[in-house]
């Protein structure tokens, strides 16, 4: 008999769907149907990953509680509730793989947006004014980054590529990382930031990393560095962020995700200067829903061969363990941040 699978959506369904009704018995639910839908199915794909609905409708019935959870992202901080942690019988993936390249991409972006004071040129284009000025290097720069997964390697090789010196932040210290050369450990990053152009926050969201940038490590950046986050929001103490960039400490920063999405009207951060404000779009390019269903439709044939899934989450730490995008043979643990 094929499994039961529950679609949580938010409007949009995804593509290939039907190619997921061929596999399984699937239904679609909003975050108002999931209550009802979601006790004793076997499988939920959770295509609207930025939502506390699971949590809310999670079966208080063990026995009734889906046996696989997958994620259309990278980030799985809204599904590490305690019933579906501590079930040993609940396997989570996440979409690990799809978004690396579309990210390092758009942080160079915002790298260079911000060292060439792109959004200055375009207020002036808007105002007619022809404002010749100086615009800074990016080769040469040195970058943090926070977070040696593979996004973060992603980012790493692309910010290589273009000069800049780049090292990495992650668990443990190490000397000969393939991409970010050295890594240093996250209890001693003080000594790195003061040397870091800029700070790219590419770590998940758990419960050691939630505002592991506050106001004590944004005091040990160096002055007139800037930061860039494609993580999570929830990972730096915004209002500690406000009064360092307002200060004229910080240069600048770009960011895409916040503590709290949308980002609010009345935030000062849509109007600070030499702040970009982005909706949480870093991995959002032509096609990635497609992709993101290609990912998952793989995995739901293999639980249908009985074969190992990919991108299987070790739910206590809160990102997968391996470099390999399978879990079977022997392949390195990644570094989350």
């Amino acid at each position: 008999m094929a499994d039961r699978l529950v679609v949580l959506h938010q409007g949009q369904l995804p593509p290939r769907a039907e190619e997921f009704e061929r596999l399984a018995d699937t239904v679609y639910a909003t975050e108002q149907e999931l209550p009802l839908l979601l006790p004793g199915a076997d499988a939920l794909l959770c295509w609207h990953s930025l939502t506390t609905a699971v949590a809310a409708a999670w079966p208080e019935d063990p026995d009734l509680a889906p046996g696989w959870v997958h994620v259309a992202a990278a980030g799985v901080d809204s599904l590490l509730f305690p019933a579906l942690v501590d079930n040993p019988a609940v396997t989570l993936t996440n979409s690990r793989g799809v978004y690396d390249g579309p990210i390092a991409e758009y942080v160079l972006g915002l790298i260079l947006a911000l060292a060439k004071d792109f959004p200055g040129s375009w207020e002036h284009q808007r105002r007619r004014e022809w404002r010749p000025r100086d615009s800074e290097r990016v080769g040469g720069r040195t970058a943090l980054v926070w977070g040696t997964g593979p996004i973060g390697r992603a980012v790493a090789r692309v910010l290589r590529a273009v000069g800049m010196r780049v090292t990495g932040v992650g668990r443990t210290a190490r000397a000969d990382d393939p991409d970010f050369g050295t890594v240093h450990a996250s209890s001693a990053v003080r000594a790195a930031l003061a040397e870091a152009d800029y700070v790219v926050l590419a770590a998940p969201l758990t419960p050691a990393t939630r505002l592991m940038v506050d106001a004590s490590v944004l005091a040990a950046m160096k002055p007139g560095a800037r930061l860039v986050n494609v993580g999570r929001g929830a990972l730096v103490d915004e209002e500690a962020l406000v009064r360092h960039l307002a200060d004229g400490r910080l240069a600048g920063a770009a960011l895409d995700v916040f503590a709290q999405e949308p980002l609010p009207a009345a935030s000062p951060l849509w109007d600070m200067p030499g702040v970009i404000v982005s909706p949480h779009t870093a991995g959002e390019v032509t096609g990635w829903r497609a992709d993101l269903a290609d990912l998952f439709l793989d995995n739901l044939r293999r639980r249908a061969e009985g074969r190992p899934l990919r991108n299987v989450v070790d739910k206590e730490r809160g990102y997968v363990m391996e470099r390999g995008s399978v879990l079977e043979g022997t392949a390195t643990a990644a570094q989350p941040g």
